[in-house]
């Protein structure tokens, strides 16, 4: 038996569960309206008052909102297994923990993928007003969906540590605003003031920044250090992730 056994089968399942229920369609009409008015907005992100063809202001509010959201699809993946008591049916047939973990994992990130793909009325408005560097918005949306996973990793891992939805839901949300707050200035200035190890600490903390790899793909630039980021991020919270779920599955 392959390592990943299943994971196109539970992909599949996974995905159409999005669409198959109201729920899919009442998240990407939230994701979609709260996007287009922190865009748009004269208090936001003030798309019309700045006059410029690009989308800084959809890319700078985005982390704001996925931090959100995207707790809201991750919660279920695994607490609801948990509570229903069908996680203890899926390890007992003929598909690898891995593969159903990664088989989840994927289709949540594709069903967030999705949403990035119908904020595209966005794009066509751009360039209809004028002529954008469409290389930025190009590595804006790949860090918007390297985001997404993360924090979609992130929110897994508290989905698999309790059978509560909500529990679920707001520990990811503590772990995604902790990660995003470690670039701000405030933060950083703080513990920068500590006596002694200040210099190491802020350094440290602006070397995890979310912020700061993220902003790094909006303005354009594609570097080794954010691809790399993001795929130790991603990556070491599913390793845990499923490290949790075999000891349940030990238990």
């Amino acid at each position: 038996m392959s390592r990943y056994t299943g994971l196109k089968a539970v992909f599949k399942r996974e995905f159409q569960g999005y669409f198959a229920t109201p729920l899919g369609y009442i998240f990407l009409v939230i994701f979609l309206m709260a996007s287009g008015w922190l865009t748009v907005s004269r208090d936001f992100g003030q798309f019309l008052e700045i006059r410029q063809a690009a989308l800084t202001p959809f890319f700078r509010f985005l982390p704001h909102i996925f931090v959100m959201l995207v707790p809201a699809v991750a919660m279920r993946l695994w607490a609801e297994e948990r509570k229903t008591g069908t996680v203890e049916l899926l390890f007992t047939l003929p598909i690898t923990l891995e593969g159903s973990y990664l088989g989840k994992f994927l289709a949540g990130w594709s069903f967030l993928g999705v949403a990035l793909l119908l904020t595209f009325p966005m794009v066509i408005w751009v360039a209809i007003l004028g002529d954008p560097d469409w290389g930025t918005i190009i590595t804006g949306y790949l860090g918007s969906f390297l985001l997404a996973g993360a924090f979609l990793a992130i929110g897994m891992l508290f989905s698999a540590l309790t059978k509560n939805q909500v529990v679920s839901f707001i520990l990811s949300v503590a772990a995604s605003v902790s990660l995003l707050s470690l670039g701000l200035p405030q933060v950083l200035e703080f513990f920068g003031s500590i006596a002694f190890i200040g210099g190491y600490l802020e350094q440290i903390l602006a070397a995890l920044s979310l912020f700061d790899h993220f902003h790094s793909l909006t303005r354009g630039l594609l570097e080794f250090r954010v691809f790399a980021f993001f795929a130790v991020l991603i990556v070491g919270w599913l390793g845990c992730g499923m490290m949790l779920l075999n000891q349940l599955k030990a238990s």
